[in-house]
């Protein structure tokens, strides 16, 4: 497919999104979140379409985007594991875990291994402080981790 004929289509793609939540009260989030569900990423060309629709500058809609932990700028991979790096966690031995799981996956934070199956993101609490240290693993929630807990993950993912 042409570059240009893909550009188009995202384009019309992310204002068709938009123009769903238009009608809602502080759209912006609602839209980034949803544009994200169907491309995996905030595209960068996203970010002017959504300014201009919602009367923001680029600069507006950028900072929202950084602001926020759950927003990519990128692809991800096809999984995404999120190590808490919040205090519980910290205190419970979170680091050294991060360090193990950052050197067997060969990335760093907010890295995708070479073979596209796992990005490395780092997160300020999942709510399992009781439970520490945890993960989240696309979707599913991981507590009292340790060192043979995150292998098993790791092998589960590729």
């Amino acid at each position: 497919m042409n570059i240009h004929v893909a550009a188009q289509q995202e384009a019309a793609r992310i204002e068709q999104i938009i123009e769903d939540h238009l009608t809602m009260e502080g759209p912006l989030l609602p839209i980034l979140h949803a544009v994200q569900a169907e491309f995996g990423y905030i595209p960068e060309n996203a970010k002017q379409i959504i300014a201009k629709a919602l009367n923001l500058s680029r600069a507006e809609v950028h900072g929202v985007v950084t602001f926020y932990h759950d927003f990519r700028d990128h692809p991800s991979g096809r999984h995404v594991l999120k190590l808490c790096r919040a205090e519980a966690c910290q205190s419970m031995g979170c680091e050294p875990l991060a360090d193990k799981i950052k050197t067997k996956l060969g990335i760093d934070w907010h890295e995708t291994t070479a073979d596209g199956a796992v990005t490395l993101e780092p997160v300020f609490c999942l709510g399992l402080c009781a439970s520490a240290p945890a993960a989240m693993l696309d979707e599913n929630l991981y507590g009292r981790l340790n060192e043979d807990c995150l292998n098993d993950i790791v092998a589960e993912v590729r």
